[in-house]
């Protein structure tokens, strides 16, 4: 009878093997359909940064007299490496999404489709304050594109599909779930927050490919990769992306924004005074700009901003570090603790106004500056009692550089000064005669 059974089972499964074999439309899954659409619209991105190198040397009979002498006298030979990236046409007119770290310093851009063919791209503008950089690929041709979806409705547990260029392996398509939502990661000096977590394989290359979901919707950029782990991998969602990307299109670089808020951390004595319950943490309102945001929402001095868009605020200068990734017209969602209650302000994310420079500039260096026609800043008053003051700045000073960048122009002051919010010192560059001078400035 198991003979018999046996037998029945085999000749069950053979028709149906058959009828599989013979209807390819049963293989084609979801997943093949998506990359069927969204393949040809995925480029790998080859970039080329040309670095200087030693020339060839001789040697004194010394390895720490060789050492000494060799950057001093030798020349520097130019070099050229080459860097693999991914990227996703998202427009007809042939931008290309990708990451910054992807094409950043890159001295040649080239995208190649999976059809075979290959163009120059250039570099439309990038943000690495969100890790996001516009391509546009050079060509008169018709190119494939996607339209960026949304990341607003995602769920954890759905299936994503990311393709990319993995170790130069071009056009590889792997699978998996949206393993979380809202994660944060630390590269580098900066933390970043609001990243989809995956277990779709992302390696070295896969850097600014496309994450989409069932329905071959794009739905973040694939950017990272956790080292100390397998099938950990993390994408910026798309919704972030998009607000990042009319940036740069329109500005070429995201432009700073302003809140009208100052701030100062919480100390012990604060907490006590605002009555403040245990293990509530955040930043003070120390000042609102009367018609700023904040102030039309009605922050006041004295608040605490406990949470923005619903992650803990630890300092003043973590807030102001979450401020440098949003973009104009974000709304942004303040918990705020006062007399005893929690309210929820949204504020709108603004450009931070010029007129309002030079009283930054007064506020956090102590200087009242003016631009000098041959570059850099011409210091013509510093405030008794500044760091500026205190470290011997002067009248007449030239001012060259915050924190290792040129000033030379007023959009680079502003950018500088803006990065300076909630930090406690800076380093700059002042010219006094014909001596150049490193200094660090306590901000207060």
């Amino acid at each position: 009878m198991r003979a018999i059974a046996l037998c029945a089972s085999l000749v069950a499964l053979l028709p149906a093997g058959a009828a599989r074999a013979g209807d390819p439309f049963l293989r084609r899954t979801a997943a093949v359909q998506v990359v069927e659409r969204a393949g040809p619209a995925v480029v790998n991105i080859t970039t080329q940064e040309v670095v200087a190198q030693p020339g060839p040397r001789g040697s004194f009979g010394d390895p720490f007299f060789d050492s000494f002498f060799r950057d001093l006298f030798e020349p520097r030979m130019p070099r050229t490496l080459q860097n693999l990236g991914s990227g996703v046409l998202i427009d007809p007119r042939g931008y290309v999404l990708t990451n910054e770290h992807v094409v950043s310093r890159a001295a040649r851009i080239r995208v190649s489709l999976a059809d075979g063919r290959e163009f120059d791209a250039e570099l439309v503008g990038a943000d690495p304050n969100n890790d996001i950089a516009v391509l546009r690929a050079v060509s008169r041709e018709e190119l494939p594109w996607i339209a960026p979806g949304s990341s607003s409705d995602l769920m954890v547990g759905e299936p994503v599909i990311a393709i990319g260029n993995p170790f130069g392996l071009s056009n590889t398509v792997t699978t998996g779930v949206i393993s979380a939502l809202d994660r944060s990661i630390r590269a580098e000096r900066r933390t970043f927050h609001g990243f989809l977590q995956t277990d779709a394989s992302i390696n070295p290359g896969n850097s600014g490919g496309p994450l989409l979901n069932a329905d071959g919707e794009l739905i973040g950029i694939n950017t990272a990769v956790y080292q100390s782990g397998q099938g950990i991998g993390f994408a910026i969602p798309i919704d972030v992306a998009k607000r990042v990307v009319r940036e740069l299109i329109e500005h070429g670089e995201v432009q700073p924004v302003w809140l009208g808020l100052e701030f100062q951390d919480l100390t012990p004595a604060l907490r006590e005074a605002l009555r403040l319950p245990a293990g509530l943490g955040g930043a003070v309102v120390s000042g609102v700009a009367e018609g700023g945001p904040a102030g039309r929402a009605g922050l006041r001095v004295g608040d605490l901003v406990s949470h923005l868009d619903d992650r803990p605020v630890e300092s003043a200068r973590g807030f102001f570090e979450r401020l440098e990734s949003a973009t104009r017209g974000q709304i942004l969602r303040l918990a705020v603790w006062r007399d005893g209650k929690k309210l929820a302000l949204p504020v709108p994310a603004e450009e931070f106004p010029p007129e309002r420079l030079a009283a930054l500039v007064e506020q956090l260096l102590g200087l009242t500056l003016e631009r000098s026609p041959g570059g850099g800043f011409v210091v013509r008053a510093v405030r008794a009692g500044s760091g500026a003051h205190r470290i011997g700045i002067q009248g007449g000073d030239l001012l060259l550089g915050i924190n290792g960048v040129g000033l030379e122009s007023e959009e680079a002051l502003r950018r500088q000064v803006l990065h300076l919010r909630g930090q406690s010192r800076a380093s700059i560059v002042v010219q006094r005669g014909p001596g150049r001078y490193h200094v660090t400035i306590p901000l207060v």
